[in-house]
């Protein structure tokens, strides 16, 4: 009985000296221990929990290398390579934290993104389609943000003390050299593409990525939508004119192609206008575009566009009105593009894109021809690689190469004076992200230009960096260096212009959780380089002007208070003055107002079937120059205040009934005051006031939509 004792004993002790006991203590990078991690031998039943000081001890029959994998909420997984020999191992655990895209800190300083859901939507195409008083415009939506202001004459986006032209549009990363269609004097044009286009939408009021130059104040930047599901056939009848879209998709591929004719004649039959139409605005339109996957994660996307539109009207006289003056507008424009996306290695990811613009103008005065014409091709490839799970890194170099003539009928010399130039821009850029932990993260980067029409290089620093003390709310603030060239009707007269300059320095705060967003955000932009006329008439041209612009802004969106409603909240204060173009001291630009504020509201109501919108839009004066005062720009406008509306009814899913209004009150509001340029017979310049074509404007559409699913509708492309 002994003897059958001691040989269990001895093989109970070798089996315990076969066995390897594996001990340690689980920390994070920051030197806290880890309670409740979970550490096992991968393959294997055997493992244990931290205890609440980090520490854990576990015994294992595994011979040889084996994996030893350890994982907890909140932290990357770690995985060792461990070898079991039957002696005991001691080991230190340190976990990394892991970056949660929908709690990680992100960089908002100056920056609106819709489209990508992890950095949380602010607004979509659908935000921006229904948005009352936007009429589809892109533009007009995001006039309803913070750092905007309504510029009726114009219906451009205007940012913090920048005009029109200081805001560049991206589609899918490609410059478009013109975004916006022709519009007669003092009324206001609209883009040139439709936001049913676009899944996602970057709206950058200043601080936005080195990628992006030839942007002095804002850059928009548009993403496509990717290839289509499903094929179905689009018709609307509209009180302007009627569009007809049909979308074909394959298992990797779909084209898309629109046709839309707008004639405005027989709308301006029923609404008096105070424009004096000779031929109101006629336009033909049409779009394509291809989606092709290629491999396993390629994707070809071809996008085109062309638009020819033409009105006449008559320009009357300030002093006589009786003596006027026939303007001729005819207008082309194509614009192509072409990018191909692709990862490689895991960690990598190319982008290459082409893209063409062509933009034409014809005019005539009087029957005098004047004639312009800008084309440009933009060429780019950027790679972005993931280092770590905490280094992003973003490089690339592109080429835009512009070239623009204009040429003009001289009655008094009977030649033809013409004007051109040439522009080639070579630029590269560099810049990284990196993730501390899930509440800092900095973005810094440089862009350099090579101007070869000026032959000048430039190195621009891009800065931003955000920290998330919580869970909600997050801090952020934007350093950066913006350069664009002249406009072409200065650039022309002097091809030698040097490129305009900004400063940006932004600072905000934001919480956003699932559908609610709070925002407020501060910044001062310092001007440097600007356009500045020599003499009175713009014939000689320098750089020597400056300004600067300065104020703070809030924005409050809540979708999820009351059922079935979104509304946002928009306020913006400006301090801006300017020395540039003809102002012979500083002096606050035309275009600003001190004070803009935004309501918009939206309600589905679906025991109606019907979705309504209403928005509200408030400006406060905006300073003209009256040349019978002996103070520049110290005249005042009016207020600017709007009330509009829309509704769509869906009688069947498949159908549509639309309805949108501008300026329900009818408020007649002011945008400024023009002169003559000679005195009266009683030694004053005569005025009249620049003011909205008609005080309102109304728009019926009804949508139809073919397609085996009887359930979809054009709302969103609204």
């Amino acid at each position: 009985m002994k003897a059958v004792l001691l040989f269990i004993l001895s093989i109970l002790t070798l089996s315990g000296l076969c066995q390897t006991k594996i001990s340690g203590i689980v920390k994070t990078e920051k030197g806290s221990v880890v309670s409740g991690a979970n550490i096992l031998l991968q393959d294997t039943y055997d493992g244990v929990t931290s205890a609440a000081d980090g520490t854990f001890a576990f015994t294992t029959d595994e011979k040889g290398v084996k994996t030893l994998r350890v994982t907890f909420m909140g932290f990357k997984s770690l995985s060792l390579q461990v070898e079991l020999t039957g002696t005991n191992l001691t080991i230190d655990v340190i976990l990394r934290e892991e970056l949660n895209e929908l709690e990680a800190v992100t960089i908002s300083a100056g920056s609106f993104t819709a489209g990508e859901e992890k950095r949380r939507t602010i607004l979509k195409a659908v935000d921006i389609a229904t948005t009352a008083g936007a009429t589809a415009d892109i533009a007009g939506a995001l006039n309803t943000l913070p750092g905007t202001q309504k510029v009726g004459e114009s219906g451009r986006l205007f940012v913090r003390g920048g005009d029109g032209n200081e805001t560049r549009t991206f589609i899918d990363g490609m410059a478009v050299l013109d975004a916006y269609g022709p519009a007669a004097p003092n009324t206001p044009s609209r883009g040139r593409f439709l936001p049913f286009m676009f899944k996602g939408t970057s709206f950058s009021t200043g601080g936005y990525s080195a990628e992006f130059g030839q942007a002095l104040s804002s850059a928009l930047v548009l993403n496509s939508k990717d290839k289509a599901e499903v094929t179905q056939t689009d018709i609307g009848i509209l009180s302007v004119g009627a569009d007809v879209a049909h979308t074909q998709a394959w298992e990797r591929s779909s084209l898309s192609g629109k046709i839309q004719y707008t004639d405005i004649r027989p709308y301006f039959g029923f609404i008096n206008q105070r424009v004096d139409w000779k031929s109101p605005p006629v336009s033909l339109e049409g779009s394509s575009a291809f989606r092709q996957k290629i491999g396993r994660d390629g994707l070809l996307k071809v996008y085109g566009n062309f638009n020819r539109s033409n009105f006449s009207l008559y320009n009357h006289d300030i002093l006589h009105p009786e003596q006027k003056q026939l303007f001729d507008l005819t207008n082309n424009y194509r614009y192509a593009n072409a990018t191909f996306l692709r990862s490689f290695l895991d960690t990598w990811t190319l982008k290459s894109g082409l893209s063409y613009s062509f933009n034409q103008n014809k005019l005539k005065l009087d029957g005098s021809p004047l004639s312009e014409t800008e084309k440009g091709i933009h060429a780019k490839l950027v790679a972005e690689h993931s280092v770590s799970d905490k280094i992003e890194l973003r490089m690339g170099a592109e080429i835009i190469d512009r070239n623009y003539s204009a040429a003009r009928w001289n009655d008094t010399t009977q030649q033809i004076f013409a004007q051109s130039f040439h522009e080639p821009l070579i630029a590269a850029f560099a810049e990284t992200e990196m993730y501390a932990n899930q509440h800092f993260v900095t973005k810094a980067g440089a862009r350099m230009e090579y101007n070869a029409l000026i032959e000048k290089a430039n190195l621009d620093p891009r800065v931003s960096v955000a920290y998330k003390p919580g869970k909600k709310g997050q801090f952020a603030f934007a350093y950066g260096s913006f350069r664009q060239s002249a406009k072409n009707q200065y650039q022309r007269v002097n091809p030698r212009l040097g490129q305009e300059l900004a400063h940006h320095y932004i600072l905000n705060y934001q919480i956003m959780t699932d559908r609610k967003t709070f925002r407020v955000e501060t910044y001062y932009k310092q001007y440097d380089h600007l356009v500045k006329f020599v003499d009175q008439e713009g014939l000689q041209l320098t750089n020597s002007g400056n300004g600067y612009a300065k104020g703070i802004e809030f924005f409050w969106r809540d979708n999820g208070t009351f059922k079935n409603v979104d509304y946002w909240i928009s306020y913006s204060y400006l301090d801006t003055k300017r020395n540039y173009l003809n102002f012979p001291v500083n002096a606050i630009p035309s275009f600003a107002s001190k004070h803009n504020l935004s309501i918009v509201y939206k309600h589905f109501i679906t025991q109606l079937k019907t979705q309504l919108g209403l928005t509200y839009s408030y400006s406060s004066s905006r300073p003209y120059n009256n040349p019978n005062s002996t103070q520049f720009n110290a005249g005042k406008t009016p207020f600017y205040q709007d009330l509009s509306a829309n509704i769509a009814y869906l009688p069947k899913p498949s159908l549509i009934l639309y309805v949108s209004c501008t300026n329900l009150l009818g408020r007649d509001n002011a945008y400024g005051y023009q002169y003559s340029s000679t005195m009266n017979d009683q030694g004053f310049y005569s005025g009249r006031e620049v003011r909205q074509a008609a005080k309102r404007f109304l728009f019926i559409g009804i949508f139809i939509t073919i397609s085996k699913n009887k359930s979809m509708n054009q709302l969103p492309n609204l």
